[in-house]
């Protein structure tokens, strides 16, 4: 290799894996799948864990949650386990490392100040011009509220985003007309059509940080993560992006009614018992924002018709990152990743948001990579984790880094391997959810099962019979064997786990 590679990862928050223009659901997005025409598509990529905060750590350490210890949201990274994350690996083999966007390594809303840059009550003891260290990244640019579910706090309570919507002391101004809904009125509490003009919403702003970084006296090769905090709800989107899709033109889950009699327990329990007042002291107008409200056909449609419009303006700032790196000679040079921490149900079998019910919609994301040892528009079905970038990225990039729970793709990309399964896990406490729950996830080409250790109870779906996931067959005598073979995938996890993090806040 004479001349090392350039890495981005670009990552979405809360995006399905079948909201692309490669999968079925007529969502726009030519600049993602230029990754894939250009590179590898995985269509059966699965998250570690369904919530931001673990998913994320995940990601970063190439470790299981259980053994990072973030095992729910609302639990912080341990910062001596980013030693050996993404950023501090490239920066420790002399790369430039950035982080730029939405980290959350770390909790906003907690019980008491945790001295965390990412802190709500601790922002104001980072100085405006602090730029890092920050797990293991050289350069931060991030987003202390990257939802407008927060309510809006004046400066130092702020990191680089907020200052710059602050930047003539209209910072407050510009989120409350965020807020401001634009007719026509949307049917769902949850989704609305924002007042305020694009320039100011997220996206371009981390768009503009990354052609800059892109466009900037490089004499060293650069890793950066990319990080939009879009579609994740409340779901809004300004214009151009709000009017995209019409709302009676998009498709609809075939199933979605709330089906909970043909589930396992946990799933009513989930929607009965879930905690109702996390941080809502931080919430934007007090209001419950982790709650779904009324789901009829019309909310459903507006929905997902501004969640379409948000990912697809997430879409044009890859294709500004895109076009960055090619007029600047370094698109050849580059490795180039796309993907999302984790799905979103919207609207499957009558749910919003996320939760411990992982059907398809939540559980897989998109997940495209090109570049240097990446061969070309190719598609490929076996079932992968985020969990693998970091180790894909060392073999890719020939760096030195310790072992983690991932496995490179390379031998995948290049037909020399095949992979059976992938794993997801989580700790679901009662305090933030209401039920306690140690559910384990599988994932293969063919079958889901989610198993609660604790009650030895579940749901297991052959995903070719029935893909909508209708008929729960863990109990069925005829799929005993099924089960067991996914049983053991699900116990072959290392032994490695380590103590939960403890609880600080909720999110």
């Amino acid at each position: 290799m004479t001349k090392r590679p350039n890495v981005i990862l670009i990552s979405s928050d809360q995006q399905r894996g079948d909201c692309i223009g490669a999968e079925p659901r007529q969502v726009n997005t030519p600049n993602i799948d230029r990754i894939g025409a250009n590179g590898v598509r995985f269509s059966k990529c699965i998250t570690p864990h369904p919530m931001c905060q673990a998913a994320r750590a995940s990601i970063l350490t190439g470790k299981l949650p259980y053994t990072h210890g973030v095992r729910d949201n609302g639990r912080d990274l341990d910062e001596a386990l980013a030693g050996q994350g993404l950023g501090a690996v490239f920066a420790a083999a002399g790369y430039d490392s950035h982080f730029i966007g939405k980290a959350h390594f770390s909790s906003h809303q907690t019980f008491q100040p945790t001295g965390k840059p990412e802190c709500l009550a601790s922002a104001k003891d980072y100085p405006e011009d602090w730029q890092g260290p920050f797990f293991g990244f050289d350069k931060a640019q991030l987003m202390l509220r990257p939802h407008h579910h927060t309510k809006w706090a004046e400066p130092p309570e702020a990191l680089h985003h907020e200052y710059w919507l602050d930047q003539d002391g209209r910072g407050g101004q510009r989120w409350a007309q965020a807020a401001e809904h634009l007719p026509p009125k949307s049917h769902h509490f949850q989704a609305w059509r924002s007042a305020l003009d694009n320039e100011w919403h997220s996206s371009p702003w981390i768009g503009d940080r990354a052609v800059e970084m892109i466009n900037g006296n490089n004499e060293k090769p650069y890793f950066a993560w990319v990080s939009f905090p879009d579609p994740h709800p409340p779901f809004l989107a300004p214009r151009p992006w709000s009017d995209l899709y019409d709302p009676s033109e998009v498709d609809l889950p075939t199933h979605f009614e709330l089906d909970l009699d043909r589930r396992p327990w946990w799933h009513r329990a989930f929607l009965e018992k879930k905690n109702t007042q996390q941080g809502i002291e931080h919430n934007q107008g007090g209001v419950d924002w982790g709650q779904k409200g009324a789901l009829n056909e019309a909310a459903l449609r507006d929905i997902t018709a501004i969640y379409y419009g948000m990912i697809s303006a997430v879409d044009h700032q890859v294709g500004r990152m895109l076009d960055a790196l090619e007029a600047a000679g370094e698109l050849d040079n580059t490795i180039v990743i796309y993907i999302s921490d984790h799905g979103e149900w919207l609207g499957d079998h009558g749910l919003l948001l996320k939760g411990p019910m992982l059907y398809d919609g939540l559980l897989r994301v998109p997940c495209l990579i090109q570049g240097p040892g990446v061969p070309e528009d190719r598609v490929i079905g076996d079932p992968i984790s985020t969990l693998d970038i970091r180790s894909t990225l060392v073999d890719l990039c020939g760096l030195d880094a310790e072992q983690d729970n991932g496995t490179s793709w390379r031998g995948l990309m290049s037909g020399r391997d095949s992979r059976d399964f992938a794993l997801c896990e989580w700790e679901v406490d009662a305090s933030r959810s209401g039920i306690d729950l140690d559910l384990r996830t599988v994932r293969t080409a063919r079958h889901r099962m989610s198993l609660d250790l604790t009650t030895g109870t579940g749901e297991l779906y052959d995903l070719h019979d029935d893909p909508h996931e209708m008929e729960n067959l863990f109990d069925d005598a005829g799929r005993a064997s099924v089960r067991r073979e996914l049983t053991d995938m699900i116990r072959s996890r290392p032994a490695d786990e380590i103590p939960a993090a403890p609880r600080v806040g909720w999110h």
